[in-house]
Order: structure tokens, then C-alpha cells, then sequence
């Protein structure tokens, strides 16, 4: 009788035909993106279909928002949590999983015709992007001399993004402090599409979306204090590439992670992460790293290991001895 019955609500339109499915939903930084995008995709291969993922960009802040009043499942982010989003989530009841998944290089990055410009300190990227340069540093000899006497343009990541949050700490010295007179936009994309169309343009973002754009984009070398340098697997992971190299995480809300499809998705981007990491083109953790990270997911800890700040200029053997 049960099962007759059961037939009966779903020939009534009471039962949904893909009420077995998983769903999970998934917002935030589009940096992390590709390297999310790419386990979606092999997980539902996996699953033949049976999981539902819903995937967007908003941002490192805008998914944070959505994750902290509880309307998605996992956030991906480009920085830690801030202190900010740590209450917000406290207040909505929100416990999370940290988990960092990848490391990147921030790249600064120009017009792939601009022959001018080839390298900047760190001390010239912040007299570009310093509130006080709005007035005062608007074309390129401002900075240097010798540089064209041409209109300065700039491209970055939106307000709301953990790469912009990320760079303005370590540049600027505090997150968010920035010139306002900018182009952004929270999908690098675009950003890449606008640098490429303007060689008086400079800009930066998640080395991945220069990686696949070198024939569009010019990649700057920097000197943070240790000779110039390009973002490398070599040199982000042996800490020389500094104050722009970082890890990237996800956060999974840990009430989402006790249903098993969620569950599944979690240790099954944990335990891939390595392949896909390289396949977006970014620069896995250490074995260790993840191991940590499968661990802490197992374990169910929640909470910051970061304190509620966005920490700059951290070598890999410093993160990974993080508690």
C-alpha cells in the first residue's frame, strides 16, 4: 500500500521527480571559481547526474554575506573570513569549516603591447594605488620619470572582492584602502577583456586568468624585498614572491556538511584537489596541506585559524604550522 501510495503523490505532482538529487549551492570568489567549476563538474561525472550544484560569482565579501545568513552551503573565498563576517555569521547561528585548497600569486598585470613597463616595486604599486594618488599620480611618468607621459588606467577587482582586500593589505597597508577612480568589476573576465583592449591600462589579478591570457596580457615583475620576480610555482611556494602570494579557500557551513551529498562533494574536492588545482592553473598545497585540511573537514572544526584578519606576506611553512 505504501508504495501505491508513493505512486499516487507523484503522478499528483506531490512528490518531485528529482527529489533524490543533492543540491548544493556554492557562491563567491571568482578567483577560487575555476578551481571550484572544474569539481563541480567531475563530481557530477562521478554521480552520473544525481547532484545538483548551483555555482556563481559575487565575490570573496558578497559570498560571505550570503553564506552568513545561511543562503548557501559553501562559500569560495580568496582571503580568510574577516572579523566582520565572523560576527555576522555568530549572530545568524552560522558555524564553518575553514579550508584552504589552493596558493596563489596575485598578478599585476598590463596590456600585452605595453613595452614601457616591465617591473614596479612595491613601493610604486602603492603610489598608484594609495587614496591619496586619485589626485595626484594620473598618468605614468607620475610614478616614474621615465615612463610615458600617458593617461594611467586602472583595473581591479570590485570592493567586495577578497583579491582586492588581499592586495590593498599587503600594498596599501590596510584592506579597502584604495583610490576610487578604477574599473572593477568582481569577474576576472572582464577584467582581463578591459586590460587587454588598453595599453595605458594596469590592473591586477589571480594569476590563473593571466596564465591563460599571456597573449593578451604582459605579467609585471615585482619586487617585494626580494628582487624582481614573477608569480611562480617556484617562487609563491618557497615564500619569495611576496607581500602577493597567498592561500584560497572554501568555507562549508558545517550544517550543510552533515548531509551526506554535501558531505560527499567536500571530500571528494579535498581529495582531487591537487589535479584540479593544477588543471585551473593555480598552485596546489603541499600533500601535508591537505591532509590537514581532509582532517579538520573530518573532524568537524569550525572557526578561523586567522583571527579575523587578512594575514600578508605568510611563508608556506608558516601556514601550515597554523593550529
Amino acid at each position: 500500500m505504501k508504495g501505491i501510495e508513493a505512486l499516487k503523490k507523484f503522478i499528483s505532482g506531490t512528490v518531485d521527480l528529482d527529489s533524490h538529487k543533492v543540491v548544493i549551492d556554492i557562491y563567491g570568489s571568482s578567483t577560487v571559481y575555476p578551481i571550484t567549476k572544474l569539481a563541480t563538474e567531475e563530481f557530477r561525472k562521478a554521480k552520473r547526474g544525481a547532484t545538483e550544484i548551483t555555482l556563481g560569482i559575487s565575490g570573496t565579501g558578497g559570498g560571505f554575506k550570503k553564506f552568513c545568513r545561511g543562503e548557501t552551503d559553501i562559500s569560495n573565498t580568496s582571503r580568510p573570513i574577516l572579523k566582520k563576517e565572523i560576527d555576522a555569521c555568530r549572530e545568524a547561528g552560522i558555524k564553518y569549516i575553514e579550508l584552504p585548497v589552493a596558493y596563489d600569486g596575485i598578478a599585476v598585470v598590463v596590456n600585452a603591447k605595453n613595452e614601457n613597463v616591465m617591473a614596479m616595486t612595491a613601493a610604486d604599486l602603492k603610489k598608484i594605488w594609495e587614496p591619496i594618488a586619485e589626485k595626484e599620480v594620473t598618468r605614468w611618468n607620475n610614478v616614474k620619470r621615465m615612463w610615458p607621459e600617458t593617461p594611467l588606467k586602472l583595473y581591479a577587482p570590485g570592493v567586495s572582492s577578497g583579491t582586492f582586500d588581499y592586495f590593498t593589505e599587503a600594498i596599501v597597508g590596510k584592506s579597502g584602502s584604495s583610490r576610487n577612480d578604477f574599473t572593477a568589476s568582481v569577474d576576472h573576465n572582464a577584467l582581463v577583456q578591459g586590460i587587454a583592449e588598453d595599453k595605458d591600462v594596469v590592473g591586477f589579478l589571480g594569476y590563473a586568468y593571466y596564465s591563460k591570457n599571456k597573449d593578451k596580457l604582459a605579467v609585471v615583475l615585482i619586487d617585494g624585498g626580494n628582487g624582481f620576480l614573477f608569480p611562480s610555482e617556484e617562487t609563491v611556494v618557497e615564500g619569495r614572491y611576496q607581500p602577493l602570494s597567498r592561500p584560497v579557500f572554501i568555507y562549508v557551513n558545517k550544517r550543510s556538511a552533515e548531509r551526506p551529498g554535501v558531505k560527499e562533494f567536500v571530500e571528494f574536492y579535498l581529495r582531487n584537489a591537487p589535479k584540479l588545482v593544477r588543471r585551473a592553473k593555480y598552485i596546489p598545497l603541499p600533500d601535508r596541506a591537505y591532509n590537514l585540511a581532509a582532517e579538520r573537514f573530518a573532524k568537524g572544526v569550525t572557526g578561523t585559524v586567522f583571527g579575523g584578519e587578512v594575514k600578508v606576506a605568510m611563508k608556506m611553512e608558516e601556514f601550515l604550522k597554523l593550529p
